[in-house]
């Protein structure tokens, strides 16, 4: 998208977490091509200053750190007050799941890792975009979980768990931070992601055959969801996990 290409500004301003590429990415740029202002965050100071450039500079600001440091999640929202004097929307994307195999073996600092990382970081930012501007102001948040969240999925449990307490997580600050600030969550199944990559590569077909819809997800779809749960036509929606799976979870019947 071009600087010509850049639609009218919304004067909404979002922080989103993860976003230098895959789900966060695309939930970056839906939100910019409605006409948000956007703060992408990440580990990878390059790949963030090239998502910056593909979204657009006069858009979009980058804030590189890891998601759990609270001193990151401090300065994420401090500079998206200085860059753009809001932030109305937050989504908690950043996430991880380094370990797969079964429940049994599982290494306890890994699943620690795991919490602080799915977890207790969305949570920190919550806390950090509520002081800054939505206590006051109002917003919403929106917290990415996952299918896994929902139904058991093994030999990635720790991460399945992690998103369950996310799915929570929602409906905790949903309550507390009502009226002012709707809190909903997104729980994607398989989206064709570097991250997800392990649970397709090289079997994409059959891996897209068992979806009702024919394919796997890509990031646009969890993008436009975003976009919707963060716009007023979702006013009156808070506390709710809404699940993208191409209706893969409808094959959980019986016949």
């Amino acid at each position: 998208m071009t600087s010509t290409e850049l639609p009218e500004l919304s004067g909404k301003v979002a922080l989103v977490t993860g976003a230098s590429r895959g789900i966060g990415y695309g939930v970056a740029e839906a939100l910019i091509a409605r006409g948000d202002r956007v703060c992408i965050t990440g580990r990878n100071e390059d790949a963030l200053k090239e998502a910056v450039e593909q979204l657009g500079a006069e858009r979009a600001i980058y804030v590189a750190g890891k998601a759990h440091d609270e001193a990151h999640q401090a300065v994420a929202v401090e500079r998206t007050m200085e860059a753009f004097g809001r932030v109305d929307h937050l989504v908690n994307n950043a996430g991880t799941n380094p370990v797969f195999g079964p429940l049994a073996d599982l290494d306890l600092g890994v699943a620690r890792k795991v919490f602080e990382t799915n977890v207790i970081s969305a949570l920190g930012f919550a806390q950090k975009t509520w002081h800054a501007w939505q206590k006051d102001n109002g917003g919403a948040i929106v917290n990415i979980a996952s299918v896994a969240g929902i139904s058991p999925s093994p030999f990635i449990a720790a991460y399945g768990v992690s998103k369950a307490a996310m799915i929570n997580l929602t409906q905790q600050m949903a309550h507390e931070f009502a009226p002012k600030v709707r809190v909903n969550a997104i729980a994607p199944a398989v989206v064709k992601t570097k991250f997800a990559q392990a649970l397709y590569e090289g079997r994409e077909a059959e891996a897209a055959a068992a979806y009702p819809l024919g394919r796997l997800g890509v990031p646009s779809d969890i993008g436009g969801a975003a976009a919707f749960l963060t716009s007023e036509q979702s006013d009156w929606i808070t506390g709710q996990t809404l699940v993208i799976d191409g209706g893969i979870f409808l094959n959980a019947g019986v016949g």
